[in-house]
Protein backbone atom coordinates (compact mmCIF):
# COMPACT_ATOMS: atom_id res chain seq x y z
CA UNK A 1 0.00 0.00 0.00
CA UNK A 2 0.87 3.86 -0.61
CA UNK A 3 1.64 6.03 1.55
CA UNK A 4 -1.39 7.95 3.33
CA UNK A 5 -2.67 11.08 1.71
CA UNK A 6 -4.27 13.60 3.88
CA UNK A 7 -6.91 16.15 2.71
CA UNK A 8 -5.74 18.99 4.74
CA UNK A 9 -9.14 19.93 4.19
CA UNK A 10 -10.94 21.90 6.97
CA UNK A 11 -15.08 20.86 7.25
CA UNK A 12 -17.31 24.00 6.88
CA UNK A 13 -20.86 24.61 8.03
CA UNK A 14 -22.18 23.96 11.52
CA UNK A 15 -21.54 21.07 13.67
CA UNK A 16 -24.02 18.73 13.31
CA UNK A 17 -24.65 14.84 14.60
CA UNK A 18 -22.76 12.49 11.62
CA UNK A 19 -24.65 9.88 9.65
CA UNK A 20 -23.87 6.55 10.66
CA UNK A 21 -24.44 3.56 8.96
CA UNK A 22 -23.45 0.08 10.05
CA UNK A 23 -21.12 1.76 12.27
CA UNK A 24 -19.33 4.16 9.60
CA UNK A 25 -19.23 7.58 9.98
CA UNK A 26 -20.08 9.54 6.92
CA UNK A 27 -18.31 12.90 6.84
CA UNK A 28 -20.16 15.80 8.00
CA UNK A 29 -18.31 18.64 5.45
CA UNK A 30 -19.37 21.34 2.99
CA UNK A 31 -17.97 19.04 0.44
CA UNK A 32 -19.40 15.90 1.38
CA UNK A 33 -23.11 17.39 1.12
CA UNK A 34 -22.57 19.30 -1.54
CA UNK A 35 -21.16 16.28 -3.60
CA UNK A 36 -24.25 13.79 -2.50
CA UNK A 37 -26.63 16.62 -3.50
CA UNK A 38 -24.93 16.60 -6.72
CA UNK A 39 -25.00 12.87 -7.25
CA UNK A 40 -28.51 12.34 -6.18
CA UNK A 41 -29.41 15.14 -8.59
CA UNK A 42 -27.52 14.22 -11.30
CA UNK A 43 -27.24 10.66 -11.53
CA UNK A 44 -29.56 7.84 -11.19
CA UNK A 45 -30.82 5.94 -7.86
CA UNK A 46 -28.76 2.95 -9.05
CA UNK A 47 -25.61 5.40 -9.07
CA UNK A 48 -26.23 6.94 -6.21
CA UNK A 49 -26.82 3.57 -3.57
CA UNK A 50 -23.79 2.00 -5.74
CA UNK A 51 -21.47 5.06 -4.71
CA UNK A 52 -22.35 5.16 -1.11
CA UNK A 53 -22.17 1.96 -0.71
CA UNK A 54 -18.42 1.50 -2.60
CA UNK A 55 -17.49 4.41 0.19
CA UNK A 56 -18.67 2.08 2.72
CA UNK A 57 -16.96 -1.21 1.47
CA UNK A 58 -13.80 1.07 1.37
CA UNK A 59 -13.47 1.63 4.78
CA UNK A 60 -14.40 -1.76 5.46
CA UNK A 61 -11.02 -3.34 3.44
CA UNK A 62 -9.30 -0.47 4.84
CA UNK A 63 -9.74 -1.61 8.59
CA UNK A 64 -9.11 -4.67 7.08
CA UNK A 65 -5.80 -3.95 5.89
CA UNK A 66 -5.28 -1.73 8.19
CA UNK A 67 -5.03 1.24 6.29
CA UNK A 68 -6.50 4.75 6.98
CA UNK A 69 -7.82 6.64 3.95
CA UNK A 70 -9.00 9.93 4.52
CA UNK A 71 -12.65 9.83 5.52
CA UNK A 72 -13.48 12.67 2.99
CA UNK A 73 -11.51 11.76 -0.28
CA UNK A 74 -12.47 8.74 -0.02
CA UNK A 75 -15.89 9.69 0.37
CA UNK A 76 -15.70 11.91 -3.29
CA UNK A 77 -14.33 9.32 -4.64
CA UNK A 78 -16.18 7.19 -4.13
CA UNK A 79 -19.31 9.46 -4.97
CA UNK A 80 -17.62 10.40 -8.63
CA UNK A 81 -16.54 7.23 -9.64
CA UNK A 82 -19.09 6.81 -11.94
CA UNK A 83 -20.39 10.44 -12.47
CA UNK A 84 -18.69 10.25 -16.16
CA UNK A 85 -20.77 6.99 -17.25
CA UNK A 86 -24.19 8.74 -18.55
CA UNK A 87 -23.25 12.29 -17.99
CA UNK A 88 -19.45 13.15 -19.66
CA UNK A 89 -18.29 16.05 -18.18
CA UNK A 90 -16.00 16.51 -21.00
CA UNK A 91 -17.19 17.35 -24.96
CA UNK A 92 -13.96 15.34 -26.04
CA UNK A 93 -14.94 11.88 -26.20
CA UNK A 94 -12.83 10.06 -23.82
CA UNK A 95 -13.05 6.67 -21.05
CA UNK A 96 -16.08 7.49 -18.80
CA UNK A 97 -13.91 6.95 -15.57
CA UNK A 98 -11.58 10.32 -16.89
CA UNK A 99 -14.54 11.93 -17.97
CA UNK A 100 -15.74 11.24 -13.95
CA UNK A 101 -12.22 11.91 -12.27
CA UNK A 102 -12.08 15.82 -14.24
CA UNK A 103 -15.59 16.17 -13.05
CA UNK A 104 -14.08 15.57 -9.22
CA UNK A 105 -10.55 17.26 -9.66
CA UNK A 106 -12.53 20.52 -10.71
CA UNK A 107 -15.27 20.27 -7.95
CA UNK A 108 -11.81 19.65 -5.52
CA UNK A 109 -9.94 22.42 -6.58
CA UNK A 110 -12.94 24.55 -7.16
CA UNK A 111 -13.71 24.28 -3.04
CA UNK A 112 -9.95 24.74 -1.95
CA UNK A 113 -8.83 21.67 -1.71
CA UNK A 114 -5.02 20.98 -2.14
CA UNK A 115 -3.53 20.09 -6.04
CA UNK A 116 -3.04 16.73 -4.24
CA UNK A 117 -6.04 15.99 -2.83
CA UNK A 118 -7.58 16.60 -5.53
CA UNK A 119 -5.19 14.26 -7.55
CA UNK A 120 -5.70 11.41 -5.05
CA UNK A 121 -9.18 11.46 -6.09
CA UNK A 122 -8.13 11.97 -9.45
CA UNK A 123 -6.21 8.98 -9.51
CA UNK A 124 -8.49 6.47 -7.55
CA UNK A 125 -11.66 7.27 -10.08
CA UNK A 126 -9.64 6.88 -13.10
CA UNK A 127 -8.26 3.47 -12.36
CA UNK A 128 -11.26 2.06 -10.73
CA UNK A 129 -11.76 -0.70 -13.90
CA UNK A 130 -8.33 -0.93 -14.57
CA UNK A 131 -7.33 -4.34 -12.42
CA UNK A 132 -3.93 -4.78 -10.74
CA UNK A 133 -2.52 -1.30 -10.02
CA UNK A 134 -4.94 0.64 -7.91
CA UNK A 135 -4.59 -1.50 -4.81
CA UNK A 136 -0.93 -1.23 -4.95
CA UNK A 137 -1.28 2.35 -4.49
CA UNK A 138 -2.60 4.88 -1.50
CA UNK A 139 -5.03 4.04 0.53
CA UNK A 140 -7.89 6.27 -0.93
CA UNK A 141 -7.32 4.88 -4.36
CA UNK A 142 -6.83 1.18 -3.30
CA UNK A 143 -10.40 0.95 -1.17
CA UNK A 144 -12.20 2.91 -3.40
CA UNK A 145 -11.10 0.19 -6.51
CA UNK A 146 -11.44 -2.48 -3.51
CA UNK A 147 -15.31 -1.28 -2.57
CA UNK A 148 -16.24 -0.85 -6.27
CA UNK A 149 -14.87 -4.63 -6.60
CA UNK A 150 -17.16 -5.94 -3.66
CA UNK A 151 -20.12 -3.96 -4.50
CA UNK A 152 -19.95 -5.03 -8.12
CA UNK A 153 -18.05 -8.50 -8.03
CA UNK A 154 -18.56 -9.70 -4.33
CA UNK A 155 -14.99 -9.36 -3.39
CA UNK A 156 -15.09 -10.16 0.09
CA UNK A 157 -18.64 -10.65 0.53
CA UNK A 158 -18.32 -14.09 2.53
CA UNK A 159 -16.30 -12.23 4.97
CA UNK A 160 -18.63 -9.43 5.88
CA UNK A 161 -20.17 -9.21 9.05
CA UNK A 162 -23.69 -10.17 8.65
CA UNK A 163 -25.00 -7.40 10.78
CA UNK A 164 -22.92 -4.42 9.25
CA UNK A 165 -24.36 -5.88 5.77
CA UNK A 166 -28.05 -6.04 6.39
CA UNK A 167 -27.82 -2.18 7.49
CA UNK A 168 -25.60 -1.11 5.09
CA UNK A 169 -28.31 -3.05 1.98
CA UNK A 170 -30.84 -1.36 3.94
CA UNK A 171 -29.46 1.72 4.00
CA UNK A 172 -28.29 1.77 0.38
CA UNK A 173 -30.71 -1.19 -1.22
CA UNK A 174 -29.09 -3.06 -4.17
CA UNK A 175 -32.68 -3.95 -5.75
CA UNK A 176 -31.65 -5.98 -9.57
CA UNK A 177 -28.22 -4.18 -8.98
CA UNK A 178 -26.35 -6.96 -10.86
CA UNK A 179 -28.72 -6.44 -14.24
CA UNK A 180 -29.52 -2.42 -13.80
CA UNK A 181 -25.84 -2.00 -13.79
CA UNK A 182 -24.61 -3.83 -16.86
CA UNK A 183 -28.05 -2.26 -18.64
CA UNK A 184 -26.48 1.33 -17.36
CA UNK A 185 -22.95 0.76 -18.43
CA UNK A 186 -23.90 -0.34 -21.66
CA UNK A 187 -26.17 2.88 -22.54
CA UNK A 188 -23.30 5.07 -21.07
CA UNK A 189 -20.65 3.59 -23.54
CA UNK A 190 -22.19 1.90 -26.43
CA UNK A 191 -21.46 4.96 -28.23
CA UNK A 192 -18.05 5.00 -27.32
CA UNK A 193 -16.99 1.82 -27.35
CA UNK A 194 -13.54 1.86 -28.17
CA UNK A 195 -12.71 4.14 -24.85
CA UNK A 196 -13.17 0.76 -22.91
CA UNK A 197 -9.97 -0.46 -24.58
CA UNK A 198 -7.81 -1.94 -21.63
CA UNK A 199 -10.39 -1.70 -19.31
CA UNK A 200 -13.18 -4.37 -17.86
CA UNK A 201 -15.64 -2.50 -19.59
CA UNK A 202 -14.56 -3.74 -23.52
CA UNK A 203 -15.87 -7.43 -22.02
CA UNK A 204 -19.00 -5.72 -20.98
CA UNK A 205 -20.20 -3.88 -24.18
CA UNK A 206 -18.82 -7.10 -26.73
CA UNK A 207 -21.34 -9.53 -24.44
CA UNK A 208 -24.37 -7.58 -24.63
CA UNK A 209 -23.76 -5.71 -28.24
CA UNK A 210 -24.29 -7.82 -30.99
CA UNK A 211 -21.72 -7.97 -33.29
CA UNK A 212 -19.36 -5.74 -32.01
CA UNK A 213 -15.97 -6.59 -32.38
CA UNK A 214 -13.19 -3.60 -31.16
CA UNK A 215 -9.79 -3.40 -33.51
CA UNK A 216 -7.34 -5.49 -30.55
CA UNK A 217 -4.09 -4.84 -29.64
CA UNK A 218 -2.78 -7.53 -31.95
CA UNK A 219 -4.34 -5.45 -35.04
CA UNK A 220 -2.96 -2.22 -33.73
CA UNK A 221 0.47 -3.60 -33.88
CA UNK A 222 0.77 -5.05 -36.92
CA UNK A 223 -1.36 -2.02 -38.47
CA UNK A 224 1.37 0.02 -37.65
CA UNK A 225 3.60 2.14 -39.81
CA UNK A 226 6.67 0.36 -39.00
CA UNK A 227 8.05 -1.49 -41.50
CA UNK A 228 8.97 -4.62 -39.55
Amino acid sequence: MGVETASTHVPEGPCTMPEVIAGWEIPETAAVAEATRHIQETTSSLIYHHSRRVYLFGLIHAARLGVKPDPELLYLAAMFHDSGLLTPFSDVEQRFEVDGADHARRFLLDRGFSAAAAETVWTAIALHTTPGIPDRMGPEIATTYLGVLTDVLGLGLDGLDSDQLAEILAAHPRGDFTNEFLRATVDGLKGRPETTNGTVNSDILEHFIPGLRRVTTVERITGSPWPS
